[in-house]
């Protein structure tokens, strides 16, 4: 069975209604970060769920990010590296919650 499948595809952000314009990795929106859960494998549009993905934390991996989403409906998380467009600012954000998520806590 295939793991991945190359997709070029353009969406608008259904959480911010950014446009996106998809490079075939493409998989969540660079402004806020969200994803739809429509894959159950990368690319393959076979997840019948459908919906909208959260993401919960971002952990720094080599020059970019390991992004954390969660689904908003059945709660399935995916991790999938960040893309050179991606804000920054909300990556950092999502970085802060890390110790939150994953169950740390320091005061």
């Amino acid at each position: 069975m295939k793991k991945f499948t190359r997709r070029i595809e353009d969406f608008n952000c259904a959480h911010c209604g950014a446009v996106v314009h998809g490079d075939g990795y493409t998989n969540h929106c660079p402004r806020c970060l969200w994803s739809r859960h429509v894959d159950n494998n990368p690319g393959d549009r076979a997840a019948t769920c459908g919906a909208m993905m959260r993401p919960v934390a971002a952990q720094p991996a080599g020059d970019g990010f390991i992004i954390t989403h969660k689904c908003e409906k059945c709660g399935k998380t995916i991790r999938q590296k960040s893309a050179p467009d991606d804000d920054v600012d909300t990556l950092i954000k999502l970085t802060t919650q890390n110790d939150f998520i994953f169950g740390k806590q320091s005061f």
